[in-house]
């Protein structure tokens, strides 16, 4: 049985070892257990409970953006629970906090174009924010951001990722 709880600092070794081999891939970015620490309350995970205690068998972060609009970051399954629905509890729980939060719109930008898009996600080619917006968050320094912004800094990790976005009802 998979459960859902918010993240919490002894996660983050767990959560690390998840995202590895996908960041090894260049499919999520690589991030030093510090960034997993100071970002941790963004972060949910999903748990499973056998003989030995509780493992983390997946992970995702909802990181606000601007007012109205937050980006899904690092969901990443444990490659034996892919396929057992657990990718779909983690964006679901990450779109009701968002709503909650009075988010109306979330952005990611990924490989799994046919996970999102399955959940409602569309691409987009444009920049789905406000001229004032775009020009407070250039003055941030988290590299999501700039991966969000589309910043020639950040082309390295963006190449071949969709951006997709998804309004939240």
């Amino acid at each position: 049985m998979i459960t859902l709880r918010p993240a919490r600092p002894r996660d983050v070794r767990q959560i690390h070892d998840i995202v590895a081999p996908y960041a090894s891939r260049r499919i999520l970015i690589e991030k030093h257990l510090i960034n997993y620490y100071e970002d941790i309350q963004e972060f949910i995970v999903a748990r499973t409970r056998d003989h030995k205690g509780e493992k983390i068998v997946g992970c995702g972060a909802l990181h606000v953006l601007w007012e109205d609009i937050a980006e899904v970051r690092t969901l990443a399954v444990s490659p034996e629970y892919i396929g057992r629905g657990v990718g779909h509890l983690l964006l679901t729980s990450l779109e009701d906090r968002a709503r909650a939060l009075g988010i109306t719109r979330l952005f990611c930008l990924t490989f799994e174009v046919d996970f999102f898009a399955g959940h409602g996600f569309h691409e987009i080619s444009e920049r789905p924010i406000s001229q004032e917006a775009y020009e407070h968050l250039l003055l941030s320094y988290d590299d999501g951001v700039a991966e969000f912004l589309d910043l020639a800094r950040a082309k390295p990790n963006t190449l071949g990722n969709t951006r997709m976005l998804k309004e939240l009802a």
